[in-house]
């Protein structure tokens, strides 16, 4: 085949695989974020209707905790088998059952109509979602950059990183408008629409992801020598970027379940509807969603630290300003703290971790480790950080936010401090996972496991 003709055929394939996992990232949000909203909204009055108002919120916040927690257990038996088998065969598998559990979740019983049976079905399925999330994003982020040339890393894996807000504007652009509904018919039926519409996005989804080629990387090392455990394997050999991995995101991730989730339920007593927080953050997420290439292709040009640490010291000193502009219950300044918050801000540690997560490691336990890490920022921000925001805003009695917005600073300063040990990937060989610092001559140095990054 013509050299040319070869170069237009992976291009082609490199896109094709940008739009499937950006499609995969995109029903992962949409799902989880779905809950979130629905679990802020409406699930403690349709599952919990036997607490009060207050308590049936927390808990139903509660049971999106569970959700996260089993991603951990998921991120690791997919990447096992990710690592082991293929990304393809393992994205197809989650693609599927992720979005089967999510839609079946809007066919459930309520709590009036089989009593506590309802609520044990809807952790159920929160677990079996959560489980298949867990190997979602991994796949989706390695396929995208173990396809893409270099210098071209960050820009390709911003796919999957897009899937992100436009999982959100889906998400909370549905929910927006089935809770314009009246009371009575939102939690009848209304609810569920959002839920089944997970089946549709599925079939779209699957369409798109049975077409794309294997990872280039996997099969090239296909018949290598790769670990029995690759879990064991990480954890052994690379413990320090482990730890890196994980607390350089779980900052971000508490700003989205604070400013996604928890701003819902916080919306009537600051003067606002839950509507209009919802609208706010369907608008942040699109201007979010337009930004994220922009920063990641920015990371293939300056490298992924100064985008990510910028990022978290610009959170870090206007998160308290957000918080002062949703207190005054103006719709306009709640729009423009969300905007502040999730497109100007946040995005940046969202654009670039992907790309970031993939340089870390080696090919023989990638698949793994991203999903890994990935998944256990999810939990102690995204997961967490909704249940801690609600505890501490009850603590008050209800009237006041402060504690909330200490909590969500502290975890931005130590995301940051993580942060400030993260090697320079920019330049590294991805085949090889070596990070490099490239100074004028274009020197490198070797990242190696159980090694501290220098």
């Amino acid at each position: 085949m013509h050299p040319e003709a070869t170069s237009e055929h992976r291009a082609r394939q490199a896109r094709r695989v940008a739009l499937s996992s950006f499609l995969g990232t995109t029903m992962e949000y949409y799902d989880f974020l779905l809950y979130g909203s629905a679990a802020a909204l409406v699930f403690g009055k349709v599952f919990f209707s036997d607490l009060s108002p207050l308590v049936g919120t927390i808990v139903s916040l509660a049971t999106l905790a569970t959700g996260h927690f089993a991603r951990i257990g998921g991120a690791i038996l997919f990447g096992h088998f990710g690592d082991r088998l293929g990304r393809k065969t393992v994205m197809v598998t989650t693609m599927t059952v992720m979005g089967l559990s999510s839609g079946l979740i809007g066919l459930l019983p309520t709590y009036a109509q089989v009593g506590g049976l309802a609520p044990v079905l809807l952790v159920l399925l929160r677990v079996i979602q959560g489980i298949a999330v867990g190997g979602e994003y991994g796949g989706a982020v390695l396929m995208t950059t173990e396809h893409a040339r270099d210098g071209q890393r960050g820009r390709f894996g911003s796919a999957a990183a897009m899937g992100a807000p436009s999982g959100s504007v889906l998400s909370y652009g549905i929910m927006f408008l089935v809770a314009s509904l009246p009371t009575p018919d939102l939690l009848s039926w209304g609810w569920r629409i959002p839920f089944l519409g997970s089946f549709l996005l599925l079939g779209i989804g699957l369409y798109f992801r049975s077409r794309v080629p294997e990872s280039p990387l996997f099969v090239r090392h296909r018949t290598e020598g790769r670990p029995v455990m690759p879990i064991v394997s990480l954890l052994r050999g690379y413990p320090r970027q482990v730890v890196l991995a994980v607390f350089f995101q779980a900052g971000a991730y508490c700003g989205q379940g604070v400013f996604g989730v928890f701003i819902i339920s916080y919306a009537p007593h600051a003067g606002f509807s839950a509507g209009t927080a919802l609208l706010a953050i369907t608008f942040a997420q699109i201007a979010a969603m337009a930004l994220t290439p922009v920063y990641a292709t920015l990371s293939d040009r300056v490298g992924r630290k100064p985008i990510v640490l910028g990022g978290i010291i610009a959170t870090a000193l206007f998160t308290y300003p957000c918080f002062l502009l949703v207190d005054t219950g103006s719709a306009v300044a709640v729009v423009a703290a969300l905007f502040v918050y999730f497109a100007a801000i946040n995005t940046c540690v969202m654009a670039v971790a992907p790309v970031l997560l993939t340089e870390l490691f080696p090919t023989e336990i990638r698949y793994t480790a991203v999903s890994t890490t990935y998944q256990i920022a999810q939990v102690l921000g995204s997961g967490l950080s909704p249940l801690a925001a609600a505890a501490l805003f009850a603590a008050t009695g209800g009237t006041s936010v402060i504690w909330v917005a200490v909590f969500l600073i502290a975890a931005t300063v130590l995301s940051g401090v993580f942060s400030c040990f993260l090697p320079e990937t920019r330049m590294s060989d991805l085949a090889s996972a070596e990070p490099s610092a490239p100074g004028p001559q274009g020197m490198s140095g070797r990242l190696d496991p159980i090694e501290s990054p220098s």
